[in-house]
């Protein structure tokens, strides 16, 4: 079985089935080889919700609802063939639903217990990979495991429109495994609006800190890559990676429902040492574009030339 779930639970992480303790199933699910790749959602998403139920929805091979929003995480990390290469995929339920402000509360203490599965996970099969993929506030679920975790515990997390300030990502990664992690920064113009909403809804750490779209810390361990940027998609496109243009101005979710952007990150995963971050961030545009730049760009207008009138060269 190459897909399990797991939620946040009173006592620690429990199986979303209610079939007993992750710990004691993880061992029998372990046996083939493959990375371990963990999907976290970010806000509105909640176990058991009867509509908004993250297990039913992007973390299913097959999801139920028919929404734009909605695409199968483990399917566009390469899951679901029963290949024994395919490995594990983990989808990690937590309570994001209520206000903005509950929520980035949860998503810390959620951070504790997903460290709990990670080190359950070592505990069975130390030699396998462990990756992570979030999006929204589960990059502040990710980022605030990695406090909890011993170096090397995990080995690169994909972070789709984080909703984290820059300073709390920097405390992450002044830890033992925060200096070890790999990071993929997923950002995107398209993001601007709920990046500024971040902002202004939840005390910053510090005075002028910006979310993840422009203060995620630099450095060799860490990549930014600006999705809607003609020159990123141009520079992916000659790595052998089609995606799709951005077909909005605002929308929070185009880094996982864009096409072509999973076979991107199913790469990035399972064949870490053949695409080194030091290699992409060569290949890439070395700047991001400002914020709003794609809100306020004008549309390419092609007026009708006056009756009577014809072009001239």
């Amino acid at each position: 079985m190459p897909l399990i779930h797991v939620n946040a639970g009173p006592n620690g992480p429990v199986l979303h089935d209610g079939a007993g303790d992750p710990a004691l199933a993880l061992p029998g699910l372990l046996r083939d080889s493959g990375p371990v790749i963990l999907m976290v959602h970010g806000f509105k998403y909640a176990p058991h919700h009867p509509t908004e139920c993250p297990h039913d929805h992007i973390f299913s091979l097959r999801p139920e609802r028919n929404c734009f929003k909605v695409r199968s995480w483990p399917a566009g990390l390469g899951f679901g063939a029963n290949a024994p290469e395919e490995g594990l995929a983990i989808g990690f339920g937590w309570p994001a639903r209520g206000n903005i402000w509950r929520a980035y509360a949860e998503a810390a203490k959620a951070g504790a217990q997903l460290a709990q599965l990670v080190l359950m996970i070592r505990a069975a099969r130390p030699d396998r990979p462990i990756h992570a993929v979030a999006h929204s506030l589960g990059a502040r679920v990710v980022l605030s495991a990695l406090a909890h975790l011993p170096e090397g515990a995990l080995r690169r997390m994909i972070l789709l429109a984080g909703a984290e300030f820059g300073q709390r990502a920097a405390e992450a990664l002044d830890t033992p495994a925060g200096r070890r992690v790999e990071i993929i920064n997923i950002t995107s113009r398209e993001n601007d609006f709920y990046d500024f909403l971040l902002e202004c809804l939840i005390p910053a750490p510090r005075r002028g800190d910006r979310s993840l779209g422009f203060a995620l810390p630099a450095g060799p361990n860490v990549l930014t890559l600006q999705m809607d940027h003609p020159g990123t998609l141009a520079a992916l496109d000659r790595l052998g990676f089609a995606i799709a243009p951005p077909a909005a101005r605002v929308c929070h979710w185009s880094p996982y429902t864009r096409p072509g952007v999973f076979a991107l990150y199913n790469r990035l995963l399972r064949a870490g040492p053949d695409l080194p971050l030091g290699a992409l961030r060569a290949a890439l545009p070395s700047v991001c574009e400002p914020r709003w730049s794609r809100l306020l760009t004008l549309p390419d207008l092609r007026l009708p030339l006056p009756m009577g009138r014809k072009p001239s060269f």
